[in-house]
């Protein structure tokens, strides 16, 4: 399956693709002229072997909701979003209990990675008050966004490099 190759997957995101591409391929049979109930009756019969297909993907390695969150929550931390945006975000795409770590060190590093992106803080001359709500919707405490925006940019950028483990982080 080429979504495998060129997509991360869930478990559940992988179910609903199947599933989509399944009723996909029902409507295209009954528009060419295909029995509606045969088509209805393959339908069904493909839509409960998908347990199936998940259940082998995941046996041979290839579907691991678990790495998965791992790289996923790894990439949004160096986006900068914070450990509530990922485990929001994370929920959202099925997986279930992926624990991210609440580790006040990185979650200070991931707010300078935001407020690089947004061009604020010892990056930039945003306005402290606009950014602490838009930090504050991002997920990031008080306490965490006010030591964030007062930190020199030497130190915000060692706190970046951090989040990449082995300290090169892309030009900002």
């Amino acid at each position: 399956m080429t979504h495998l190759t060129r997509y991360a997957a869930t478990e559940m995101s992988l179910t609903r693709v199947l599933a989509r591409k399944i009723d996909r391929w029902g409507r295209l049979q009954t528009e060419a002229g295909e029995e509606a109930e045969e088509v209805a009756r393959a339908c069904r019969g493909a839509k409960g072997a998908i347990a199936g297909v998940i259940a082998r993907l995941k046996e041979l390695g290839v579907l691991n909701d678990d790495a998965f969150a791992a790289a996923r929550a790894k990439r949004l931390r160096r986006e900068g979003k914070s450990a509530r945006a990922v485990s929001a975000h994370l929920a959202a795409k099925g997986v279930r209990g992926a624990a991210t770590e609440q580790d006040p060190a990185r979650e200070l590093a991931a707010a300078c990675a935001y407020l690089r992106r947004k061009r604020a803080g010892p990056f930039g001359a945003a306005p402290e008050q606009k950014i602490l709500a838009a930090m504050a919707r991002g997920g990031f405490s008080q306490a965490t966004a006010q030591r964030a925006l007062k930190l020199p940019r030497e130190e915000a950028e060692a706190l970046i490099a951090s989040l990449w483990g082995d300290g090169l982080s892309p030009a900002g």
